[in-house]
């Protein structure tokens, strides 16, 4: 067992640390352990002394969590090992589609391509009951032929079992232009093409069976049969080519035995989701907590084959003693996934970090949408750059800091920052390099810049306020890297977001080429869907308030904190001034409004904590609660926006937990109302950090006092290094607001422009 587990007794502990790095501290005997590559190998009894640190919180997940979107995209039930090559959901529009379409053998990347295709019978879309989801294990039963599909994975295998009234029947298909071919009756070998590169598979059938191919279009189809009743199809998936994707398989699954592979992930999930043990709370909230985190382990994935990945940012095959991980959407994932993966995996963390700086240097261009098929042009910002940061700043450090630095700083000065384009700088890059904003068109313009995407346009508020908080970012690790050039270049390029910021009206708003406020102009409603000429998938009252850098800064140009706190109020209340079918029509991503406070929309998350910055933490507790009760119940519409591959799960599970980080790249934490009585997480070197809110509830939700350690705390925040250096951080809880509580402008976390991250480590 040594290259799995290390044991060592240190008085009634028991220090476990696996093969992945992950180490915990246990009261208990051990019974059952698995190995990094998914087959169970070992087995020990986790008999717990008195809590419950591996007991099944998988069996809390529910993956139809969110399967109906409340506007666009709903979640899938998919099944994965956390953060690996292979997911699989069923093929249908969302829960309430009564048919499924196939079971993809992978996707591609989240919510883009789903690729090759299995269905038991014929392949056409076929009813469906008695569906069972978990996050290792699926099966479903098509109504009509009652035929029934199982399926479970590792990281780079998956394994379907078909069950068949009659003989067996299926049919394998690519979804995309291909090839696949039988070969001794057993087995099946193929590639997809899609986006540039290929995706390989190698699977094997637990019985001889029979096959008719057809093709259509350069997709390849072929029907199977076989004169069984079972049917077993296990497959390796390579992105590097078949022979690979056949050793994939012969790692993983070298044999059949689909309930020991099925066995063997679900323990993988109850190891990665068991990092956080809960107490206290309703079984409903259980469900979002722990659903919140299996899908906040998707993505990155994680895509080197025995050392090697196929990489599409230099169309190349490398060796590296270091995983390659892709797919990562960093303007919605830098907010909050990527912090809650700093605290639970920091050196998988480094291992995605040091990833980005490989995908630099191989294409020249720091991503910030980083999928399999190499830098995605979409939506706008630089961030990578607080990403970097946030994780150096917390102590993360095996990646290459100076190529990163290039790269951020590359993509800042000499990319454009178009919204949707990653290309040279352009005229309106130089504009913004010379003015200090992007300037917008005024009604009835047409544009001249050709660069300019047709639908979503300049965006020139969330592009300044979004590159002034990545260049802030940049300047601060300018700063460790002793670039004091640099350093001065990006904090004056970081208070550019003041450049927009209209006195008169307390909001951010577009301005012309020459210096004027556009007008008419309805902060509410202009820009969005119909075409984002100044915002992009939220209005002017949310970008207001997305200055994470600097919001004392924002708070001195409202005239100080007290009219700052009433703006904020306010902001929960003003009413959307139009039906809500307008509104959603034109801001279909600015779903679950509160006031024009958007819950489904990421740019919005760190808003309901401003309220710790203006002495007023109390509603703070207020305002999360309510958020977290109001829009992500255990039910089909759990998830009041797109999920986003984790980006707005973490939201909730930092905010269950009872805090947050407002700024990365500052090291600190806001407290807020936990919803559980006691969460306990256990920290990869192997400390834990508790929180112990004893009679938290619904009723409860105000932190009246605050124990650090031991020692009482003025303060609502923390810092990082609290955290990982292990301790107790005891809120007493009550009905009634503690208004004095983090009241004094002393007691504040950080919010200023002159920060320096540094000084909270």
């Amino acid at each position: 067992m040594g290259a799995l587990l290390r044991f060592a007794a240190n008085d009634m502990m028991i220090w476990i640390s696996d093969n992945e790095g992950f180490t915990v501290a246990l009261r208990f005997t051990v019974r059952r352990m698995l190995s990094q590559r998914g087959v169970a190998k070992v087995f020990c009894f986790f008999a717990l002394f008195g809590a419950t640190h591996l007991r099944a919180q998988v069996e809390y997940v529910d993956p139809t969590i969110g399967n109906v979107g409340i506007l666009l995209v709903p979640t899938r039930p998919a099944v994965y090992l956390p953060n690996s090559m292979v997911r699989m959901y069923p093929l249908r529009a969302d829960a309430l589609d009564d048919r499924i379409h196939g079971f993809p053998l992978t996707i591609s990347s989240h919510r883009i391509s789903e690729l090759f295709s299995i269905m038991p019978g014929d392949d056409a879309p076929a009813a469906y009951d008695q569906e069972t989801t978990t996050p290792y294990f699926y099966s479903s039963r098509l109504r009509a032929s009652g035929d029934v599909t199982e399926f479970t994975a590792t990281e780079r295998c998956g394994y379907f079992r078909f069950t068949f009234p009659g003989e067996a029947s299926l049919v394998l298909a690519n979804r995309i232009a291909g090839a696949l071919t039988l070969h001794k009756g057993l087995i099946v070998e193929g590639y997809e093409q899609f986006d540039g590169m290929k995706a390989y598979v190698y699977g094997e059938f637990s019985a001889p069976v029979t096959a008719t191919a057809s093709s259509d279009n350069g997709r390849e189809r072929i029907a199977f049969a076989a004169r069984a009743h079972t049917l077993e199809f296990r497959y390796g998936i390579s992105f590097i080519s078949v022979d690979q994707a056949r050793q994939n398989l012969m790692h993983e699954i070298p044999s059949p035995g689909f309930n020991a592979i099925k066995a063997a992930a679900k323990a993988k999930w109850n190891r990665t989701l068991g990092r956080i043990t809960v107490e206290g709370g309703t079984e409903a909230q259980k469900r979002v907590f722990y659903t919140a985190l299996y899908r906040s382990s998707e993505r990155m994935i994680n895509i080197t084959e025995d050392g090697q990945y196929y990489s599409a940012y230099d169309h190349k095959v490398h060796t590296d003693p270091r995983p390659f991980y892709v797919d990562n959407w960093l303007w919605d994932t830098f907010r909050a996934l990527e912090p809650l993966q700093t605290i639970l995996n920091p050196r998988m963390e480094a291992d995605k970090l040091q990833s980005y700086v490989r995908m630099y240097q191989q294409s020249g261009v720091m991503p910030t949408f980083s999928i399999l098929t190499g830098p995605y042009a979409c939506m706008n910002g630089n961030h990578a750059a607080p990403w970097f940061a946030d994780a150096w700043f917390k102590g993360v450090r095996d990646f290459d800091l100076p190529v990163a630095y290039e790269g951020v700083r590359r993509r800042s000065l000499d990319v454009t920052m178009l919204p949707w384009r990653l290309g040279p700088r352009t005229s309106l890059d130089e504009f913004y390099s010379q003015h200090g904003y992007m300037p917008a068109l005024r009604p009835g313009d047409k544009e001249t810049v050709a660069e300019v995407h047709p639908f979503e346009k300049r965006q020139p508020v969330p592009v300044t306020l979004g590159n002034s908080f990545d260049d802030w970012a940049i300047a601060q690790l300018a700063r460790e890297l002793k670039k004091p050039g640099d350093e001065a270049l990006f904090m004056k390029r970081a208070a550019n977001y003041k450049n927009l910021f209209r006195a008169d009206k307390e909001l951010m708003w577009p301005k012309d080429d020459a210096g004027n406020w556009i007008e008419p102009m309805d902060p509410k409603f202009d820009g969005g869907m119909g075409g984002r000429d100044y915002y992009d998938e939220n209005n002017g009252y949310t970008y207001t308030w997305d200055v994470a850098h600097d919001y004392a800064g924002l708070f001195a140009m409202m005239g100080g904190r007290a009219n700052a706190e009433a703006n904020l109020d306010q902001l929960f209340r003003e009413p959307l001034g139009r039906s809500k079918y307008e509104f959603q029509a034109k801001f279909p991503d600015s779903t679950s409004m509160v006031g024009q406070f958007s819950m489904g929309n990421e740019p919005s998350f760190a808003i309901p904590y401003i309220y710790d910055r203006l002495g007023a933490p109390w509603k703070s507790q207020e305002r999360v609660r309510m958020l977290l009760e109001s829009f992500f119940p255990d039910t089909l519409q759990g998830i009041p926006g797109d999920e986003d591959g984790g980006g707005m799960s973490a939201f909730v599970v930092f905010s269950m937990m009872g805090f947050y980080p407002v700024t990365p790249t500052v090291p600190v934490y806001d407290i807020v109302s936990p919803v559980f009585e006691k969460v306990t997480i256990h920290l990869e070197n192997g400390k834990e950090f508790v929180i112990a809110a004893p009679h938290a509830s619904r009723q409860n939700k105000y932190v009246e006092k605050i124990e650090l350690n031991g020692k009482p705390l003025d303060r609502v925040w923390f810092r990082h290094a609290d955290l990982v250096n292990g301790g107790r951080l005891e809120l007493t809880m009550g009905d009634s607001p503690n208004r004095q509580l983090g009241a004094k402008p002393e007691s504040f976390p950080p919010d200023s422009i002159d920060v320096r991250p540094e000084a909270y480590r």
